[in-house]
């Protein structure tokens, strides 16, 4: 990396987590210091914080305040993942720090690139590399996730959960969602329940509204359950889905299935202030420490933090990852157990960070 007058450092919050997450993490920092030895404008501080499942054991508090003011404090977020299914709070509900994060920030743009490497990565058949590529936009405040924090006692004979739209909340996704469209092939699908559901109505007509501000870019709405036919049996004519919580939780899984598993889904939840970056995948307690996890999602994750930094510099940063792991894949050989490989944790990162570096 060159010295020089113009060189940016950038701030990063690394919050590495439970389970698999500190694994992932390892890989995913080996690869954007390779990328720093490449660029000779940008730079980048690591912070770690511990928060999760973990910190909770350990401190009574699983995103202590002291360690969200300094969260705060970052220009970016990395984060590994969060939550092990023994560690619950009294209501049997587990611990969801990644999800305060989001509602804390107001990260309200759940970003869930799906992309397929490799022909051979897809369950589904006669569809090559590339030929699978749109994203998802997740509202990530509101949505059926509103009243995720309630309680109910032991003897409740009924327990509802509130569906919340807000104007505002629709308003700024789908805005993100018509952005994101612009710099892709400009076509945006409502995914809703309209035809049942008061508030999916009022989350379409607020779309529509907001539709008439992008004269350039294509909208349309398809129902829930339509989409997740369409998203199996023709995945490649979607560009950009955009939906409500709950949804965007449920397909983003589906998606990723179209492309090799959780291990290759990356995912950005982002504000106007802040962004936090990290894989769809869970923390995986089953192969913590095994060497077994797959980094991938992780990885494209950090080039999505990259683009999301902006400027010249981190824009080259992303790309040299993601052209990275298309190399990488472009091997079928080259695939950790999740994926039907042999590969490590680690086997699997040292690739990726040596093609950065090539």
């Amino acid at each position: 990396m060159m010295a020089g007058s113009h060189m940016k450092t950038f701030s990063i919050a690394v919050l590495p987590g439970d389970g698999i997450g500190p694994e992932v993490t390892d890989e995913t920092l080996k690869a954007l210091r390779s990328v720093e030895r490449q660029l000779s404008g940008a730079a980048f501080e690591y912070r770690e914080y511990s928060i999760g499942a973990g910190e909770y054991l350990r401190s009574g508090d699983p995103l202590p305040p002291g360690t969200m003011d300094k969260v705060r404090e970052c220009d970016a977020i990395l984060l590994g993942a969060m939550g092990l299914p023994d560690v619950r709070w009294p209501t049997g509900t587990e611990m969801t720090p990644q999800l305060d994060l989001r509602e804390q920030l107001d990260l309200y743009g759940g970003e869930r690139p799906i992309r397929l490497y490799h022909e051979n990565d897809t369950p589904l058949k006669g569809h090559a590399a590339g030929d699978i590529d749109f994203t998802i936009v997740r509202e990530s405040t509101e949505g059926l996730f509103s009243t995720r924090t309630g309680t109910f006692e032991k003897d409740a004979q009924e327990v509802t959960d509130t569906m919340r739209i807000t104007r505002h909340a629709v308003e700024r996704v789908c805005r993100y969602a018509f952005r994101l469209a612009l710099r892709r092939r400009k076509r945006v699908a409502l995914i809703d329940k309209a035809n049942v559901l008061p508030s999916m109505a009022f989350f379409r007509m607020v779309f529509d509204e907001m539709a008439k501000e992008y004269p350039d870019v294509e909208a349309e709405h398809i129902y829930v359950d339509a989409a997740s036919l369409y998203l199996v049996r023709r995945p490649g004519d979607f560009d950009v889905l955009v939906t409500e919580n709950m949804f965007g939780d449920i397909l983003s899984d589906l998606a990723a299935g179209l492309i090799g598993g959780m291990g290759m889904a990356p995912s950005g939840d982002v504000g106007d202030r802040y962004a936090v970056f990290q894989p769809s995948h869970g923390s995986a307690p089953d192969i913590a420490g095994e060497g077994k996890a797959n980094p991938t999602a992780m990885i494209l994750s950090a080039a999505m933090m990259l683009d999301w930094l902006g400027g010249e510099e981190c824009a080259r940063g992303a790309r040299l990852i993601r052209d990275a792991v298309s190399a990488v894949y472009a091997d079928p050989g080259n695939r950790t157990p999740d994926m039907g490989g042999s590969l490590t944790t680690q086997e699997l990162g040292d690739l990726v960070a040596s093609k950065i570096s090539s």
